[in-house]
């Protein structure tokens, strides 16, 4: 993934679209998933509301973006350089202001109770809950556990070399967040993503121990990226690691054996030079 890869993003109209469909999904799931915290919902409504969610999405967009509608996840392939750095940066922006704007139409549609105030102010952001003495470096560590789980059965969906699963791999992915949230909503509120927290802390002015809700998703996604891209995938070698560290590296290049593919390799070079061409 280098500067070629990066100019041809910002010159493909895919791309843009891709931004657009990661404002759409992160817009939506803020809007959704928060909306199920803002009416004293119970954890197993909450938990089931936003893994329902990421899954309907990522089904709905993964085709065009791949479905990240979360920074840590795009984190992930960025430090495994299945995408490019634009791209990831400009997806975490996207993300982020879809979340924004997610909050604020759920501002807009949240009904006022008797005393003039919305039923939950913070609009459904990651908060540890009232009178709780959880400290931030807990929030980092939980909410690097439940993205660890996220993001690892991410990798695991998007492996294309696996045999006999051909089950739901949005689904699969949309447990991850459920089992998540069914531990973690009463310590943390279970972010998992920092997008989803970013955006309602935005609007609603709620910024308690931020930070961790950021780093800890953020940490977890690169380490169970790198654990199952290089120890477990199917395609995982020492060749592969050797080379992920030169110029030309690319995942697809290497076979079930974790070595290189001269054949793909050939297909991805004709595929450069025509997309080249084309952009000149």
């Amino acid at each position: 993934m280098g500067r070629s890869s990066n100019v041809r993003d910002i010159q493909s109209g895919k791309f843009w679209l891709a931004l657009l469909a990661e404002f759409i999904g992160t817009g939506l799931l803020v809007t959704v998933g928060c909306g199920s915290c803002t009416a004293g919902t119970s954890t197993t409504a909450i938990a089931f509301s936003f893994g329902l969610t990421v899954g309907t999405i990522v089904w709905a967009i993964a085709h065009v973006s791949g479905g990240h509608i979360n920074p840590a996840v795009t984190v992930g392939f960025l430090v495994t350089r299945k995408i490019s750095l634009v791209r990831g940066l400009f997806f975490i922006v996207s993300q982020c202001i879809g979340a924004v704007a997610g909050a604020g139409l759920l501002l807009a549609t949240i009904p006022v109770n008797a005393t003039g105030q919305s039923p939950n102010p913070s609009l459904g952001t990651s908060a540890p809950g009232p009178g709780s003495t959880i400290t931030s470096i807990q929030v980092f560590l939980i909410e690097l556990v439940i993205t660890f789980v996220l993001v690892f059965t991410v990798f695991a969906t998007c492996d294309s070399r696996r045999k006999g699963f051909a089950g739901s791999g949005p689904l699969a992915i949309g447990l991850s967040v459920t089992i998540g949230h069914l531990w973690a909503v009463q310590f943390t509120g279970a972010g998992t993503n920092p997008a989803r927290v970013f955006g309602p802390a935005v609007v609603s002015h709620t910024w308690i121990h931020h930070w961790a809700y950021w780093l800890g998703p953020i940490v977890g996604g690169v380490v169970a990226a790198l654990l199952y891209d290089f120890a477990l995938a199917v395609n995982a070698s020492k060749d592969k690691i050797g080379s992920f560290f030169t110029a030309d590296y690319d995942d697809d290049d290497f076979d079930e054996t974790g070595r290189i593919d001269e054949s793909s390799v050939g297909k991805a070079r004709d595929t450069e030079l025509s997309a080249t061409k084309s952009s000149s």
